[in-house]
């Protein structure tokens, strides 16, 4: 199997290097894991592409590239630019802190298996919640290393993967606990955290310029039953199936009846 893996934490990001084993014992020894992440941080930049400008992208080692730009933008460089063949899947992660909930709307992570997806790939990303019981561990990451391999060769043996014009990706996010004490796997929603919207805290520097630094909110606040967080925080791995298509389905037959 060939694997594309990378993240939106950047490419010296610990949990790349958590993601980078998961990859390596999915696709085995005579497998590829193909290593092409963003150079700097790009957490926060959801689906965004480098539409106007250009990315420089630098070959560190075989099989591993820097790219000056977002997940996004790093998986159009890995299909169409540097890798000899496309991917037999996409991996974005281990990201460092949940995307869940409605972090998912602004999640580079999240933003990288889309990208796949519109590609035609079978993507999953990958997030590792963190908490009281995993944020002084010795490796906060240790659910994720510990049982990620096994999850995505749950996922690629036991899930839908379609072909549809909006194609399947799924969402995971280990739960803030150590490997030992996860309780299983459950398919979710993606939830709502009342309390966890964005926000801005203005700050004044010793120059005198004004600086709006985005904030965020309580990260664990529990979700509505049957939802990622909500999953997370009882110690279970949330599975959300996605699609990037926005249209609210629901309400199509409604409005057609009001308005046309």
């Amino acid at each position: 199997m060939r694997i594309l893996i990378t993240n939106d934490d950047g490419i010296n990001a610990p949990g790349l290097t958590v993601l980078t084993e998961i990859a390596q014992a999915v696709a085995g020894p005579a497998g590829e894991v193909w290593t092409i992440a963003p150079a700097f941080e790009q957490s926060g930049v959801g689906h965004c592409i480098s539409y106007t400008r250009p990315t420089m992208v630098a070959e560190l080692a075989p099989r591993r590239y820097a790219v000056e730009g977002s997940p996004a933008d790093c998986v159009l460089a890995a299909v169409h630019d540097i890798m000899p063949e496309r991917p037999d899947l996409v991996l974005s992660g281990v990201n460092r802190g949940n995307n869940a909930a409605e972090n998912v709307l602004y999640s580079g992570t999240i933003g990288g298996a889309m990208e796949a997806a519109l590609q035609g790939l079978p993507a999953i990303a990958l997030s590792q919640y963190i908490g009281p019981d995993n944020v002084a561990l010795e490796d906060m990451f240790d659910s994720a290393r510990g049982i990620g391999a096994d999850t995505v060769r749950t996922l690629l043996n036991g899930a839908e993967w379609d072909s549809a014009d909006y194609r399947l990706f799924y969402n995971v996010n280990f739960p803030p606990c150590p490997a030992a004490a996860v309780k299983g796997l459950r398919v979710t929603a993606q939830g709502w955290r009342s309390e966890t919207d964005h926000r801005v805290m203005p700050h004044v520097s010793p120059s005198g310029r004004r600086f709006l630094y985005v904030t965020g909110g309580p990260q664990n606040v529990p979700t509505a039953p049957g939802t990622d967080v909500a999953a997370n925080l009882e110690g279970h791995v949330s599975v959300t199936p996605m699609r990037a298509d926005l249209t609210a389905h629901d309400l199509i037959a409604p409005l057609r009846e009001r308005l046309e």
